[in-house]
């Protein structure tokens, strides 16, 4: 969620899913998300921030620690791996279909895994029992849309204690041949499955600004009634990435809010370790999306 308010802004230095399945997990259950923009440097091709990383797997070992029985389910935006590749060819968000771009299609895949890679290999450090669970692997979409997922293992290692980590990445899809979902997507899907309690989206930013591009005001709180009048700080607020911007991103929790009403949506800052931590943990953090 970067934007032109980031470096000046800072606050205070088969079972496919089914609606009707009973949940197992709730008042434990957290899905977090740490942003590309957060654990890569955006503007520079496959950049990595290592010393972000190691900090934010600090945060959720620290979390697990403080509460044993926290499950979190960790995914990441693709930041300066996959967006990168991605915009090296055609649009393949909205599907594949040549010989070119299949090959487009493998080069997308290739950099998301290698900095999923990156991401479990700081959590594994930290002490984190980190899993990865690539969409490519365990997902398909019909006309750009999730539609299936076999949940059993990732459930299993939920069960289990351990971390799954999944990501934004490309799937193969029934009508487009395949295309490229994002993780608020893929979060959405599992929400109805996995019944978390809290989904948290840590970026750059401390929150949605109200008054972009001033960036001195965060709102609150984002419900379908207010979102509107916020359209165009909603559209300015993050850089333009191929799974969307800020807009894209609030309006898909949106309506897994609306679809889950008991489910907290928060979109902070995720640049402090201890902020993510609280966060974990329940503590109130950014602009908070609710489905009233």
């Amino acid at each position: 969620m970067n934007s032109n308010c980031e470096t000046t802004k800072r606050p205070d230095d088969e079972t496919t899913t089914r609606l009707n399945d009973a949940p197992r997990y709730n008042a434990r259950m957290v899905f977090l998300k740490l942003g590309g923009s957060l654990i890569t440097d955006k503007h520079r091709p496959y950049t990595p921030l290592p010393g972000r990383l190691a900090a934010l797997a600090g945060a959720l070992a620290a979390a697990r620690r403080a509460r044993p029985d926290l499950r979190v389910l960790v995914g990441h935006g693709s930041g300066s791996f996959g967006h990168w590749a991605a915009k090296q060819g055609g649009d393949i968000r909205h599907g594949v279909r040549q010989p070119e771009d299949w090959q487009h299609f493998v080069r997308v895949w290739h950099a998301a895994q290698r900095l999923n890679r990156l991401v479990v290999d700081a959590l594994l450090e930290a002490g984190v029992p980190a899993v990865a669970f690539p969409p490519s692997a365990v997902a398909l979409a019909e006309d750009g849309i999730l539609h299936r997922w076999d949940t059993a293992p990732l459930e299993a290692a939920l069960a289990a204690g351990l971390v799954p980590v999944t990501y934004g990445d490309v799937v193969f899809d029934a009508r487009r041949g395949g295309v490229i979902v994002s993780t608020e997507e893929i979060f959405a899907f599992l929400a109805p499955r996995l019944r978390p309690q809290r989904i948290l989206i840590a970026g750059v930013e401390p929150g949605v600004w109200a008054d972009f591009p001033q960036c001195t005001r965060i709102v609150p709180e984002i419900t379908p009634a207010n979102a509107p009048a916020l359209a165009a700080a909603l559209g300015g607020s993050a850089a333009a990435d191929v799974t969307g911007g800020m807009a894209s991103k609030v309006e898909t929790m949106l309506a897994l809010a609306a679809a889950s009403p008991d489910v907290e949506v928060l979109i902070f800052d995720g640049r402090r370790g201890e902020d993510v931590q609280a966060a974990l943990l329940g503590e109130p953090r950014g602009t908070r999306v609710v489905a009233q």
